[in-house]
């Protein structure tokens, strides 16, 4: 019998570990991330660093991401990067801070609690993420559009559920 779903994870994983050895993908990412910063300096949202964000059911929402932003995210997360993980909220987040600020995904790059953000949110959202798609048809990058943690676990970047098991960390595209 054809397992789709695990067929599904295969085919995102070695998309992801093929996209994440090529420079030219995670600095495609970067210049994007780079411009959604000067649209999100430009507004000057209110952050609180209360890391409301990264609490997904508690805040009610769910963050997505590309292959592409995947790909950038493990060719740039540090080798000793580990995390305990009650399966809740993101495995990155402690003490309410982000462990993985500076590579974090898009999605979370565009959330913020202030709820004057939401309109422009939405825009910029719709605007960057056709613009993340866009360059996976141009740089020949198979699109995927999946759930964080899913995707997280789908590589093997996360594992556990509720009881806190401590998830088993691995960046390097070799080791999946």
């Amino acid at each position: 019998m054809h397992d789709r779903r695990g067929n599904n994870r295969w085919m995102l994983a070695e998309a992801v570990r093929l996209a994440a050895q090529r420079p030219d993908v995670v600095g495609a990412v970067s210049r994007v991330y780079v411009e959604l910063q000067r649209e999100i300096d430009a507004r000057r949202p209110i952050c609180s660093a209360s890391g409301r964000c990264c609490r997904f059911e508690e805040f009610g929402h769910r963050l997505f991401v590309t292959t592409m932003e995947l790909a950038a995210f493990v060719a740039q997360l540090p080798e000793e990067e580990r995390a305990v993980w009650d399966g809740t909220g993101c495995p990155f987040q402690v003490n309410k801070l982000c462990t993985v600020h500076t590579i974090r995904p898009f999605g979370c790059r565009m959330f913020f609690c202030d709820a004057t953000s939401t309109l422009w949110q939405n825009e910029q959202y719709e605007r960057f993420h056709t613009e993340l798609k866009r360059l996976h048809g141009e740089m020949g990058v198979p699109y995927h559009y999946v759930e964080w943690r899913e995707a997280l676990r789908q590589l093997g970047l996360a594992h556990g559920g509720v009881g806190g098991v401590s998830s088993a960390l691995t960046t390097k595209p070799g080791k999946w």
